[in-house]
């Protein structure tokens, strides 16, 4: 059997490869990423320098924008809206009876995908990015209506999604303290809305579809982070630093962005894990974190569809105005505190009941 062969029947049964298991090849992908970027960026700096690069300091600026690019791309993993929906997805996923372990991976890579591609283009030299990055340009509009109009769908369908798991979890916990019975089934996003959302969902059934997903929220160009990498790839490029080298950037920005992501969609499925699979000691636990990923969800998605109409329809009220102002960006900080302050309280009293 080649490595080929060997390969691909372990992608058809990844499902069925232990939970660690699983983790570590994600990580291993994450670390392919900082792999390719380091070699880049040294197989750049030796070329530069084999062939005598006339340009001073151009190879110390690739290296600080390089470092540059990596910091953002962690900057960005903890925007409010990438962590919205990983944390739901993940949660739609583990109350259907699956371990994901590559949500935030996934999702990751196809927003990463859109900057990477978009770097490319700009050290190739194709002028038509630059009417992307143009904010009053039309393909900048059309991108970023897209992207705002795929997030703010998504997360307000997955929002309401998990909102009715939160509901029956209410229940559930209230029915449990009070001596009631309980059902696993409880915990389960069911009634009109579960079905109503059911078709909308139905092709984000694995991990890997949330690539799709990471790739649509990312081509809107909408965030500083993003717009700041690829103008720095512009900048070094009239700067004279080598193309091997500016390709390190958006794969530094890529490899630190997986990362991160990565790191949040593990912990998320661990704590949802803990949540759904035993649920008759941590009800509470499973309505409150479910409670506080849904309503995160549905406010980034308010926010995200005020924005589309007003850029789309053109309006002038203070409600979407004042949406589409909005910089969510610190508020994915306030969200990962919440949620881990949740996660510490629930072990210890659990500990402590022990």
């Amino acid at each position: 059997m080649t490595v080929l062969t060997q390969l691909t029947v372990l992608y058809r049964e990844r499902e069925t490869l232990p939970f660690r298991t699983r983790v570590l090849f994600t990580f291993i992908a994450v670390a392919a990423l900082h792999a390719a970027a380091v070699a880049l960026l040294l197989t750049g700096t030796l070329t530069s320098f084999m062939a005598g690069c006339p340009c001073p300091g151009g190879q110390p600026l690739a290296w600080g924008l390089v470092l540059t690019a990596y910091l953002a791309g962690v900057k960005h993993s903890y925007d409010w809206d990438h962590l919205a929906a990983i944390d739901n997805a993940t949660r739609k996923f583990v109350a259907q009876q699956q371990d994901p372990v590559s949500v935030g991976f996934a999702f990751s890579l196809g927003h990463s995908s859109v900057v990477i591609l978009a770097g490319a283009l700009i050290i190739a030299g194709a002028s038509l990015v630059e009417q992307f990055m143009q904010e009053d340009s039309a393909a900048n509009l059309v991108l970023g209506l897209i992207g705002s109009g795929v997030s703010g769908i998504f997360l307000l369908s997955i929002g309401l999604f998990n909102g009715s798991a939160f509901f029956r979890a209410a229940r559930a916990y209230r029915s449990a303290r009070s001596g009631g019975g309980f059902d696993s089934r409880d915990l389960e996003a069911q009634g009109l809305v579960a079905r109503l959302l059911a078709r909308p969902l139905s092709r984000v059934r694995r991990p890997r579809h949330i690539y799709v997903i990471g790739f649509l929220f990312g081509l809107g160009f909408d965030t500083a982070t993003t717009i700041g990498l690829l103008m720095m790839t512009t900048a070094a490029s009239l700067a004279g630093v080598s193309p091997l080298t500016l390709l390190a950037l958006p794969l530094a920005f890529a490899a630190a962005m997986t990362l991160c992501d990565s790191l949040n969609g593990v912990a998320m499925t661990r704590l949802y894990r803990s949540a759904v699979h035993h649920p008759c000691h941590t009800l509470g636990f499973n309505a409150l974190v479910t409670g506080v990923s849904a309503l995160s969800a549905l406010l980034i998605a308010g926010i995200t569809l005020g924005g589309f109409f007003n850029s789309a329809f053109g309006l002038g009220d203070p409600v979407t105005t004042s949406l589409a102002g909005m910089n969510t960006g610190q508020a994915g900080l306030l969200l990962i505190g919440g949620l881990l302050a949740i996660w510490g309280t629930a072990a210890l009293r659990r500990r402590s009941a022990g």
